[in-house]
């Protein structure tokens, strides 16, 4: 290989550090950013030439500031080092802005470092493949075959006052002339910097290590000490059994049961749901909403390092004598589930449901409901909360969570470089998920419909939503304080068996009347344990949804 590399090397004319420099800032700061550049053209004040002189300023400004920072950084033994890392790091994070519009930001650093290989195996695509080629393979390329002259210490010094000063006075005159419309801009849009690469990476990064990635080795906090439940369990009665379904990456505009023009819930509409058609998640990705919504915490006031290391809503239920399990067809419950028992599905209906990359269709879940409660004694009497994460609408490879039976929507996008399908095949594999979601929480709610041992009920809420292109954005992941409805808007629903609505009639009607409400997933801690007749000072009376179902008995 050397043989081949020396004489193209031995050809290509030396550079200056200076020159290195700005080569590399013009390919960093304006051929990765073309996203970030649209964005800005779109939201000028100006028309016509002056658009693209404001335009061309904004290049400048990007350019020159990432100029000036490698005139402070790099030098001759560490440039290429550094300049390596820069040119991986901004052409990965380019592609997901300049392809899917994703925003980078502290929270998609968390998705990131939560991930698993599966997920990143569904953002694999011919489409990225060629985008590394061209714009993190080729500049590496580049940079090991250019050389560096070598240049006496004070000449190399006199250039880089010189570039720095120039670009300090470059950024400073034209922020100076141009600062009205950047500050419009900018204070309207934070958002803006994290389109930027490869600063957006490195500074959400930084941003992530300080504020949010998790401590370790923390004590942990005991919450709710004082649970117990109102009423002992006893012969006479049948107990309670819960199952909670997290759904994932599901939007409350895709379902039929809020208004959706398609039938996306054939099945569930049949059922005696009640559906909450207005409510909000506490964050924009399953890393922030999971944990969140089983911390106790309002997404107003949460707090992510003390949700890592104090108990939350399952360690609560299962002190006040709740059997508590986890069954999960995700990546994980994001440290919700630590403490609880967590089912091992059985090899059998992976080898049923699984495909050979390891991703599962939901109905595994379903299986694994019938044979958990098969297996429980007919004398075992305690109560159970039953937790299902799903697969749900997982992108980006959305015609990987639905099948055949359940994709009435066509043309369909059979890929996961979702950036290429047009709208209507790309919205057609998400509805079909949604049609999926529909038949397995329906086929859940029939396996507790046919359990004559338990006064059996059933709540679904997804994490999160998606966006499939609406304002040029794909995935979900977006800054809370930006992200669109799309992203933020979930659907929820419950069940309760005949025997369960007989003991709590009070409840389910008042549950009902609250349909239309405004809620949140603020409401599930306090509401979950006040439907598991769970009592503890822990829980936000203001929040919970049985609250009014209390005074409505009461009179």
């Amino acid at each position: 290989m050397s043989n081949i590399i020396s004489p193209i090397r031995d050809k290509i004319k030396p550079i200056s550090l200076s020159q290195f420099n700005v080569l590399l800032a013009i390919w960093l700061g304006a051929i990765l950013n073309f996203a970030f550049f649209q964005k800005i053209q779109s939201l000028t004040p100006y028309q016509g030439p002056k658009a693209y002189l404001f335009l061309m300023a904004t290049v400048l400004v990007i350019v020159a500031a990432y100029n000036l920072i490698f005139q402070l950084i790099q030098w001759k033994w560490n440039a290429k080092i550094f300049a390596s890392i820069f040119l991986v790091v901004g052409g990965f994070t380019a592609y997901f802005v300049n392809s899917l519009g994703v925003v980078i930001s502290p929270e998609q650093i968390q998705n990131m470092m939560q991930t698993d290989a599966r997920e990143v195996g569904d953002l694999l695509s011919l489409q990225f493949v060629l985008w590394t080629a061209a714009f993190v393979v080729f500049p590496l390329l580049f940079i090991s075959l250019v050389r560096i002259k070598a240049e006496s210490l004070p000449r190399k010094i006199i250039k880089k006052l010189l570039n720095g000063v120039a670009s300090l006075l470059l950024v400073g005159g034209l922020l100076f002339v141009f600062y009205v419309d950047y500050a419009a801009i900018f204070r309207e849009h934070r958002d803006l910097k994290g389109m930027i690469s490869p600063q957006n990476a490195i500074a959400s990064t930084l941003s992530y290590y300080h504020k949010s990635a998790p401590k370790k080795n923390l004590p942990l906090i005991q919450y709710g000490e004082d649970a117990h439940l109102l009423q002992p369990v006893n012969e006479q009665a049948k107990p309670k059994l819960m199952v909670l379904v997290v759904g994932e990456t599901a939007r409350a505009e895709s379902f039929s049961l809020n208004g959706y023009v398609k039938n996306t819930n054939p099945e569930l509409s049949k059922l005696d749901i009640i559906n909450f058609s207005q409510v909000s998640s506490c964050g924009t990705a399953t890393a922030v909403s999971v944990p969140c919504m089983f911390s106790g915490m309002p997404r107003e006031d949460y707090d992510e390092q003390l949700a890592s290391h104090r108990e939350g809503l399952l360690d609560i239920a299962q002190r006040a004598g709740y059997k508590v399990t986890w069954m999960d067809n995700n990546s994980g419950c994001k440290g919700a589930c630590d403490r609880v028992e967590q089912y091992q599905i059985p090899q059998q209906l992976k080898d049923k449901w699984c495909a050979k990359d390891g991703d599962c269709y939901d109905e595994i879940l379903v299986d694994s409901l019938k044979s958990y409660l098969a297996a429980i004694p007919e004398t075992d009497k305690t109560p159970r909360l039953i937790v299902l994460h799903q697969m749900g609408s997982h992108g980006p490879a959305y015609y990987q969570r639905s099948k055949a039976p359940f994709q009435p929507f066509k043309p369909s996008c059979d890929s996961n470089a979702i950036q290429g399908c047009s709208r209507t095949e790309l919205l057609n594999s998400y509805d079909n998920s949604i049609v999926y979601t529909d038949h397995v929480l329906s086929s859940l709610i029939q396996v507790l419909k046919g359990n004559s041992a338990y006064q059996t009920g059933f709540w679904y809420l997804s994490d999160h939503g998606e966006s499939t292109g609406e304002h040029g954005l794909y995935l979900h992941g977006s800054p809370y304080a930006i992200a669109p409805t799309q992203q933020t808007h979930v659907p929820m629903l419950m069940w309760f068996s005949p025997e369960w609505t007989a003991q709590n009639s009070a409840q389910i009607t008042c549950l009902a009347q609250q349909k239309s409400k405004e809620l949140s997933q603020d409401n599930l801690f306090p509401s979950l344990l006040s439907l598991l007749d769970v009592k503890t000072q822990t829980i936000d009376e203001q929040k919970n949804m049985l609250q009014h179902c209390q005074s409505t008995k009461k009179v």
